[in-house]
């Protein structure tokens, strides 16, 4: 008995060292991903589906949000150039701003919301239900249907979702800067291009493909790990949620300060 009681004993404290099993857990995850998704069979039937629910069913809200951001960004930009007198630099310094960082940011962040919890909720479910476990019965590779599948997903979407994000909110600035100044369209993105060069755009595809994996991979990982009936299941969709925003403000951070050391460099 007292040895059972010395080996139950936590090495530092109990939530530490459930925090290390965690990162441990996650590790192997993450490895399991990359090993499955080079090894056949190949689930191009069900990624393709995903891609259409993570993109085109995300597409009205994305709209929205980067047209709105467009506008509001524009409005308040304008008074600060105004008071230099450098209102003709707004079209350079929307599309510098929503290009290198916005669009990037408020695409991902609005899809850890919509999409990481939807992952994480369903793949919760079929946990808890063991759905997971009859299809491990039924020889099928839930793993690679389920978490490969989702992952690639949103790997794909969320670069092309970003792209998409950033016309939006540049065409809600033009409209902005149209009503105000009378600027041509043709006018306006010449500005728009001139201030753009390659590394804004490469750095933003890099990270919007990081933070398209960010999201599956967490959303996968919560639901895939969930218990405890219905509650784990709200359990892991908010997790997802939470940790995939917190990851993007850390990735966001860290591809800021490589970045402009490649830029000074």
């Amino acid at each position: 008995m007292a040895e059972e009681t010395d080996e139950k004993k936590p090495f530092l404290s109990k939530k530490i060292d459930n925090f290390f099993r965690g990162l441990a857990d996650a590790y192997r995850f993450v490895l399991r991903f990359f090993k499955e998704v080079f090894l056949p069979p190949y689930e191009f039937r069900e990624v393709v589906q995903q891609c259409y629910r993570i993109g085109v069913e995300s597409l009205p809200l994305i709209s929205l949000t980067g047209f709105i951001v467009g506008i509001v960004f524009t409005n308040q930009s304008r008074p600060s150039l105004e008071e230099f007198g450098a209102a003709s630099w707004l079209p350079s310094l929307i599309s510098i701003a929503v290009v290198r960082a916005m669009g990037p940011l408020v695409t991902a962040l609005i899809a850890a919301g919509k999409v990481g919890s939807s992952i994480g909720a369903e793949i919760g479910s079929m946990k808890v239900t063991e759905q997971i476990d009859a299809m491990e019965v039924s020889a099928t590779n839930p793993f690679k249907f389920l978490v490969v599948s989702r992952v690639l997903a949103t790997t794909f979407m969320i670069p092309m979702l970003v792209m998409y994000t950033d016309f939006v909110a540049l065409m809600g600035s033009f409209l902005s800067v149209n009503s105000k100044e009378l600027v041509s369209m043709s006018t306006f993105f010449v500005q728009v291009f001139e201030s753009i060069t390659f590394l804004d755009i490469f750095s933003s595809v890099l990270k919007s493909i990081l933070f398209g994996f960010t999201i599956g991979i967490v959303g996968c990982y919560k639901g895939y790990n969930s218990s405890k009936g219905t509650e784990g299941v709200g359990r892991a969709a908010n997790s997802a949620v939470v940790i995939s925003m917190f990851l993007i403000f850390i990735e966001e951070l860290l591809a800021l300060q490589i970045v402009n050391a490649i830029r000074t460099w």
